[in-house]
């Protein structure tokens, strides 16, 4: 099984390793090599653990021993590199946070570990978790294709799950960085609601409109990594005191009957020929499930969109502000943009964004009420090209260009699931670029979208492609 090991689920992996049939040690192996064999011309990873194979081998003596401490035990698995971390650094994508060494990990990190996960590295991102890469590293490159945009701002996640190097990997999201990864590398992403799961740790790009979550090959493996990392934590005052669901119990349930909204008039407006098939064939697919779909109209997105940008970059020079006044040269051209706006936005600009935030969550939340779940694509564009989002980054609209299906949901705290529903047409490197579609949900129904989600990959193979050379 060691030549397949990288092949088989999550979910699975973990029930092999706690009854025993496989070590965690050979896991751990598995992966290394394959980082070895791979991660030089994909630059997924910014870190390895060199304490992994020893931590593996003691998961495989505490389960030997009948002492099996959760869900994850023995299971490798990666955080994006803004994650605290004390036992590799913790340097967020810059150069001005280079060697930083924290003391305690993250929540969610602490998390996965007592439930027995093996952190085996941590993954390149963004510089600041914002639009491009600093100058100084080299970025992630998408395994379906060398010329295609990987997705901002968990971009190594995305790689490093969709290559095979990792069977899971923690991403944040501000304005779509877990669910553009996700469509542009044909993986699974959550984004919860804000407050679901704890931020603690975990260094900020803007803090009101940053989520944490999974990225895996399936939804049922992303959702045995959210209910491991979701919950209330005293290290987060914002962190949401709801109970967990059993989200694994709840893929189970049928979808029959349920009611599923879809915005065609945006979709039209916003997405391209290629997209909107794809978004026709969840729609036959859902449809002979046993879902019903109706016509909804969101509230306009453009206020929502200007008012992201504003907030982004005042929280983002909040954030920063103790390096900028000495190290503002270090930083890389998309963040440094960033920033000096933020400096030079108003009080009455950020109130009014406020404004804008509030009525737009406010309306989103009441949408609900004529539907279960949304329907929306992942990207407005099929297969992005790195040439085509070169000149994204500086200007604002620009970037939201890009984002209008994913930062509404980031205004609105609102949950979202991405999953892989097609293919791009074929392209140079001879094979086409996933293409991705979003669930996405009223607060806290991360169990429902989830079991809509699933119902559509129980009947269809997209998150089982693998791209070429990495199967």
């Amino acid at each position: 099984m060691s030549s397949s090991l990288h092949r088989l689920s999550l979910v699975r992996l973990a029930e092999e390793i706690r009854r025993g049939a496989i070590s965690p040690v050979d896991a751990v192996r598995c992966m290394m090599d394959r980082i070895a064999a791979h991660d030089g011309a994909l630059h997924a990873f910014a870190h390895l653990n060199d304490a992994a194979l020893d931590q593996a081998r003691r998961a495989e003596a505490e389960i030997a021993a009948g002492l099996v401490r959760g869900p994850l035990h023995g299971v490798p698995l990666a955080a994006k590199d803004l994650f605290d971390t004390a036992d590799m650094p913790t340097e967020f994508g810059s150069p001005v946070l280079r060697g930083r060494r924290p003391r305690q990990d993250a929540t969610v990190i602490a998390r996965l570990r007592a439930a027995g996960a093996i952190i085996l590295g941590k993954t390149t991102l963004t510089e600041g978790a914002y639009a491009d890469h600093h100058p100084d590293v080299v970025p992630p490159v998408n395994p379906w294709g060398a010329a295609h945009w990987t997705g901002t701002s968990s971009s190594g996640s995305g790689v490093a799950v969709a290559a095979g190097l990792i069977w899971g990997a923690l991403g944040t999201d501000t304005g779509g960085s877990i669910r553009l990864p996700s469509s542009c590398c044909g993986v699974t992403g959550i984004k919860p609601t804000w407050g679901r799961v704890s931020r603690a740790g975990a260094l900020a790009l803007a803090p009101s409109l940053d989520h944490m979550g999974p990225m895996a090959r399936s939804v049922a493996d992303a959702v045995t990594l959210l209910g491991v990392m979701a919950g209330a934590d005293p290290r987060d005052p914002t962190a949401s005191q709801l109970a967990v669901p059993d989200y694994m119990a709840e893929l189970s349930k049928p979808v029959r009957g349920l009611t599923i909204g879809i915005d065609r008039g945006l979709l039209k407006a916003r997405a391209d020929d290629q997209v909107l098939a794809s978004i026709e064939h969840v729609i036959e697919v859902m449809t002979g499930l046993g879902a019903r779909f109706v016509e909804v109209t969101l509230p306009p997105i453009e206020p929502a969109l200007t008012g992201w940008a504003v907030q982004c970059a005042v929280e983002a020079a909040i954030v920063h502000r103790e390096h900028w006044s000495t190290r503002a040269a270090e930083y890389g051209p998309r963040l440094a943009a960033l920033i000096e706006r933020g400096h030079r936005h108003t009080a009455f600009e950020l109130a009014e964004a406020q404004e804008h935030r509030r009525d737009f969550a406010g309306a989103m939340e009441a949408l609900y009420a004529a539907c279960d779940v949304l329907l929306i694509p992942g990207l407005p564009v099929a297969g992005p090209t790195l040439d085509y989002m070169s000149g994204l980054g500086e200007d604002p609209a620009a970037i939201l260009a890009i984002g209008p299906f994913t930062a509404p949901f980031d205004v609105s705290g609102q949950p979202t699931i991405t999953v892989p529903c097609g293919t791009s047409e074929k392209t140079r490197d001879g094979g086409g670029i996933p293409l991705g579609c979003q669930f996405a949900g009223p607060r806290f129904a991360e169990a429902l979208i989830a079991r809509t989600a699933h119902a559509f990959q129980t009947a269809t193979d997209w998150h089982t492609r693998r791209p070429a050379g990495y199967a």
